[in-house]
């Protein structure tokens, strides 16, 4: 039986698992909306605009761990879903973008909507294919599911020509991949890993520094047991919020340019990093040449590439992060944890010097306290996504991540805009947790368009704008090392946002108080409908640590006159 390849599409997305498929139609996609118009082995949902499709398979993908799957036209419909390609590859999150494409005959002419998708996404994807004949189209699909999800993890573009789609031919699913020049190493060098090992029995300030890839790899639980079992300390990137569980006694914080003080101090002042799936990000290290600079560096990552690319490494491991940590548990079975018990005093000290704090106020309502008291009353139930700025360094500091795959941002392309398509793609993968994306008055209109698409499909997300009329994050750097000319930053010319949500289908709170805080979001959960929480908050409020950029993690700035 002969189907198009249109059809080929569909065929090859159900056999892949796929349920939800995020998306937006146009010209060259055309035949392959046809073709799902007539299936019912997966949903589509459309959003209104191609990067929240983008954003929301990414979403989907962060909370679920499953591979998110997004497609658009081509022309405008494949540059607007360029953004979300490049905050995926960045992050390194399994999606599959589909994407239309003038046919094979136009390629190259200046056609109607023609682009070039594939130069473009070279440089934000994992991997990208232009299908030029039929029959290479089910291996292609398969390889790019496969590529996305294995190894270093990632985004992958399958660009198809519009008469691809038309044409007809027999359909075999292949149900083995086989790229010889692509062979991940999952195992680690067990020579590497007997000296990774010998190092931390012979440290005396050993810490864990855990990065995204131990969510990626599912490997959190031993990492946790890793930890607890040799008693080692440990900081947590941005991207790894959740992994140790906030009240687990070893955990420090998060590390980097708005860390916490001890977590900073304890990278200062280690002799040995045990870094687990991290990249040594610039807002981590700061000033390379004094990070971790008394220290020997174990880095273990999936990623033969990040080794070694901006630190000395002296023990490099190439590996998956789940194999690796089951071979160092084997081998700190005899570890002596007394050894530590006078480095982990240090940084107990340390916290207790300058603990992650602010000054709260019955007179205008505190961001951190509206981020803290959304974990006291839904805590491990709630799924968090973020925009970027204040807002997601608060969130990101003050929330109670008990768990991966609960925090939800973009971390290393800082894309405003993220974080409401995202939460529709996660509550779409998790129909049960409650999904809250904390914004801000800047970002939240970016996707704006998104209270459409969640009104429609009864997608109840919560978004709470942290509104301080401002640009806030920007705002802060003027006020810090610009002398306060805060050039375009203010933002006091707004929507109102309650009625702009109620306008789309949704509801809308205004708040001014820690009663009509608690009211709202008690009203919006009940009410299970999509809603904008406008939160007034203190408009000069700083996040604070801060280390400047390019200055050293132990030279910090811990308040501010205007705070």
């Amino acid at each position: 039986m002969q189907i198009s390849g249109a059809q080929m599409v569909c065929e090859a997305l159900i056999a892949e698992g796929v349920k939800t498929v995020f998306g937006y139609p146009g010209g060259a996609i055309m035949n392959v909306y046809d073709a799902i118009y007539k299936q019912d082995g997966f949903e589509h949902i459309l959003n209104r605009h191609e990067q929240a499709s983008v954003h929301a398979a990414d979403g989907y993908a962060r909370s679920t761990g499953k591979v998110g799957v997004a497609m658009v036209t081509s022309g405008p419909g494949f540059t607007n879903a360029v953004t979300g390609l490049a905050t995926a590859y960045m992050d390194s999150i399994p999606m599959v973008v589909i994407s239309g494409q003038v046919p094979l005959s136009l390629i190259g002419t200046d056609g109607f909507q023609e682009i070039d998708a594939v130069g473009i996404s070279r440089p934000c994807t994992k991997h990208n294919y232009l299908v030029k004949k039929l029959e290479d189209l089910p291996r292609i699909m398969k390889e790019a599911f496969y590529i996305a999800k294995s190894g270093r993890p990632g985004p992958v573009l399958v660009d198809i020509p519009k008469d691809i789609t038309a044409e007809m031919g027999e359909f075999s699913y292949p149900t083995e991949v086989s790229i010889p020049t692509y062979k991940p190493n999952y195992k680690g060098n067990n020579r590497q890993i007997k000296k990774a090992i010998e190092a931390i029995k012979s440290a005396k300030k050993p810490l864990l520094y855990i990065g995204g890839g131990v969510v990626l790899s599912n490997a959190s639980m031993l990492v946790r047991e890793f930890a607890e079992k040799a008693q080692i300390p440990a900081v947590e990137t941005l991207m790894a919020r959740g992994v140790m569980g906030a009240k687990n006694p070893l955990l420090l914080g998060m590390l980097g340019m708005h860390g916490n003080y001890s977590s900073n101090m304890a990278m200062s002042e280690t002799d040995l990093v045990i870094s687990l799936g991290a990249r040594f990000d610039d807002r981590v290290t700061g000033k390379l040449s004094e990070f971790a600079k008394y220290a020997d560096v174990i880095h273990v990552d999936i990623d033969p590439a990040n080794i070694g690319k901006l630190v000395d490494v002296d023990y490099p491991i190439v590996g998956d992060i789940q194999k690796v940590v089951e071979k160092l548990l084997e081998g700190i079975e005899d570890i002596d944890t007394d050894r530590y018990q006078a480095w982990r005093d240090i940084l107990n000290r340390y916290d207790k010097l300058h603990p992650q704090s602010y000054v709260d106020s019955d007179e205008v309502l505190k961001p951190q306290w509206v981020i803290e008291r959304i974990g006291e009353l839904i805590g491990e139930d709630a799924i968090i996504t973020s925009d970027v700025g204040q807002h997601q360094m608060w969130a990101a500091q003050h929330y109670p991540f008990d768990r991966p795959r609960q925090w939800i941002n973009s971390g290393g392309l800082g894309t405003m805009g993220f974080g409401f398509p995202a939460a529709i793609g996660a509550k779409r993968g998790n129909p049960d947790k409650t999904v809250i994306n904390i914004t801000g008055d800047g970002s939240i209109l970016m996707n704006v368009q998104e209270l459409v698409t969640a009104s429609e499909y009864k997608i109840p997300v919560i978004n709470i704008i942290l509104n301080n009329h401002f640009l806030g994050m920007v705002r802060q750097w003027q006020t810090f090392f610009y002398d306060k000319r805060y050039s375009e930053t203010d933002l006091s010319y707004q929507p109102n946002f309650k009625a702009l949500a109620e306008a789309c289908g949704g509801i809308g709170y205004d708040v001014t108080t820690k009663e009509e805080f608690d009211a709202a979001l008690k009203d919006a959960i009940a009410k299970d409908k999509v809603c904008f929480m406008n939160v007034a908050v203190n408009r000069f409020e700083n996040v604070l640590p801060m280390v400047p950029s390019g200055g050293a993690l132990y030279n910090m700035l811990l308040e501010h006159k205007d705070q």
